[in-house]
């Protein structure tokens, strides 16, 4: 296997994780001043949410992606929905195999957890490529401006990004 994935349980892997994404963070391209990102960044730390890691095989840290639960419209009591705060792949590992296996993991690892998620929920910078890429696993709700460019609004069923992951699994992770 050529990487694998940690879920952030202890102090050192958050700190691997905030000093993964703020060293990569010009790359994130995140349409949001930096107090307003660095808030996305650190919120799965600071509020109830999941941050996890995907290592090579020399334990060097490639990839980075974490949610929260609930919506702050409903002061996150919505806990049915997952909002994804990140997720970011060094370069030279963007694969769609390594982007499906992140995607099998935190689908899987939400199912262990036997946890009410009924929704994911992201946004991402309106871009055509990554508009093509996020049409396979969300419906794209709505775009908007903002001072720091545009944004899109993407939502998906649970079961719908469990129902795509498992048509590419082989082993489960859990």
């Amino acid at each position: 296997m050529d990487h694998y994935f940690s879920i952030c349980s202890a102090e050192m892997y958050y700190e691997k994780y905030m000093a993964f994404l703020l060293e990569n963070y010009d790359q994130l391209r995140m349409p949001y001043s930096f107090p307003v990102a660095l808030s996305f960044l650190a919120s799965p730390v600071l509020m109830e949410g999941k941050a996890f890691l995907c290592f090579n095989d020399d334990d060097e840290v490639i990839c980075a992606f974490s949610y929260i639960y609930g919506t702050g419209e409903n002061q996150y009591e919505d806990k049915h929905i997952v909002q994804i705060q990140v997720i970011y792949f060094l370069e030279q590992y963007r694969s769609s195999r390594l982007f499906l296996h992140a995607l099998q993991y935190v689908t899987e690892y939400i199912a262990y957890m036997e946890e009410d998620v009924k929704e994911f929920r992201f946004w991402t910078s309106s871009d055509d490529s990554l508009r093509k890429l996020f049409a396979k696993i969300a419906d794209r709700v709505a775009s908007v401006e903002t001072e720091n460019g545009p944004l899109d609004e993407y939502r998906a069923s649970f079961r719908a990004w469990q129902s795509y992951a498992a048509r590419f699994q082989h082993e489960p992770f859990f």
